[in-house]
C-alpha cells in the first residue's frame, strides 16, 4: 500500500510517499480501505521531530473508509460498511489503516466530514470532562475557532454552560453561531473577558497554546480551573492540568456523535482537502495558521 512517510527531521519537503506492506486487524480491529484522513498541528511538530524521536515515521491516527478486513471477534461493523475512528498506531494517511476504535460514518456526512472529527472531538470532550464543565459553567476557551476550539464550544453549549471564546475578529460571526460569547485575543484580552464576565469566568481552557496561561489561571480563580491541551511546558511552569490521552481517552464520543450531528447541533467545516500525494501543501497550509476548519487528505 502508499503511505505517508518521512525518514529525516525537516520541513514540508521531507515527506514522501512510499510502498509499505499491507496491515492486517488485531482482535477487536477493523481494516479499512481508506478514503479520508485528518491532519492534526501534530503532525507538524512530528515532521519537524519535535515530538518524537525515532525514524522513519508514518503519518495520521484518525481516517474514514470502507471496512475490507475484520479481524477476531468483530460483530459490530460488516465487510462494506461506512466507518471513521482512531488508528490502533499511527498510519492512517495511507490506503488502508487499521482502526482500534471505530464508529458508522453518520449518514448526513462524507469521508472527509466523517475523517475530520476523531482528534478533534475526543480531545474536547476529554478536556471538558476533566475540567467538570456543566450548565451552570461559566467556560472561557482561549482558541475557540480552530477545529478542537469550535467543537469544545460546541459540547459545552449542549451541556448548558456559557461560552466565551477567543478567536480573532473575522472569526468572531462564526464563534456566535456556535453559541459563543466571542472576544478578541491579543493585548487586553482579559480586560474585554471581564467587561463580559466580571467576577471572572469558573472554568478556563486553553486549546491555542498562544502563552496566555497566566490571565486565564487569573480569569478563572486558579490553576485548578484551567486545563491546556497545547502548552505543555506553560502547563508545567504555572501548575495547569495538560490533557493528554493517556489518562483516558473519550473515545466513546465516536459513537454519540451522529446523533448531535444529525439533529444540527453539532458540524466541524473541512476547510481544505487535498490529494494524498500533495501532503506536502496540505502541510504548508496547515502551518500558515490561516485555516479555520480541518484539513484532510482525500485518499
Amino acid at each position: 500500500m502508499k503511505a505517508a512517510r518521512f525518514s529525516r527531521f525537516g520541513g514540508p519537503e521531507v515527506l514522501e510517499i512510499v510502498e509499505l506492506p499491507d496491515p492486517h486487524p488485531g482482535p477487536g480491529q477493523v481494516r479499512i480501505a481508506v478514503r479520508a484522513a485528518g491532519l492534526n498541528p501534530s503532525d507538524w511538530k512530528k515532521r519537524e521531530g519535535l515530538m518524537d524521536e525515532q525514524l522513519p515515521q508514518t503519518l495520521g491516527y484518525e481516517a474514514a473508509g470502507v471496512v475490507d478486513e475484520l479481524g477476531e471477534g468483530v460483530a459490530d461493523v460488516a465487510v462494506g460498511d461506512r466507518v471513521f475512528g482512531f488508528c490502533a498506531q499511527e498510519g492512517a494517511q495511507a490506503e488502508l489503516a487499521v482502526l482500534a476504535h471505530y464508529a458508522p460514518v453518520p449518514p448526513s456526512l462524507d469521508f472527509a466530514g466523517a475523517a475530520a472529527l476523531p482528534a478533534a472531538i475526543e480531545t474536547s470532550l476529554r478536556a471538558l470532562d476533566q475540567l467538570g464543565v456543566e450548565s451552570d459553567s461559566t467556560l472561557l476557551i482561549n482558541g475557540a475557532s480552530g477545529s478542537v476550539g469550535s467543537a469544545a464550544v460546541q459540547f459545552a453549549v449542549v451541556r448548558g454552560a456559557r461560552v466565551i471564546g477567543t478567536a480573532s475578529p473575522a472569526n468572531h460571526d462564526y464563534l456566535r453561531s456556535l453559541g459563543a460569547e466571542p472576544v478578541a485575543y491579543g493585548e487586553g484580552m482579559a480586560e474585554r473577558v471581564r467587561a463580559l464576565a466580571p467576577d471572572g469566568v469558573d472554568l478556563a481552557l486553553d486549546v491555542a497554546g498562544s502563552g496566555v496561561l497566566p490571565e486565564l489561571v487569573d480569569l478563572a480563580g486558579g490553576p485548578e480551573h484551567v486545563i491546556t491541551v497545547a502548552d505543555f511546558a506553560g502547563a508545567q511552569r504555572y501548575g495547569v492540568t495538560f490533557s493528554r490521552g493517556d489518562a483516558g481517552r473519550a473515545v466513546h464520543v465516536l459513537g454519540e456523535i451522529g446523533e448531535l450531528i444529525e439533529s444540527g447541533r453539532f458540524s466541524l467545516p473541512v476547510a481544505q482537502t487535498f490529494p494524498l500525494s500533495e501532503i506536502a501543501e496540505a502541510h504548508r497550509a496547515g502551518e500558515s495558521g490561516q485555516v479555520r476548519g480541518k484539513l484532510v487528505l482525500l485518499v
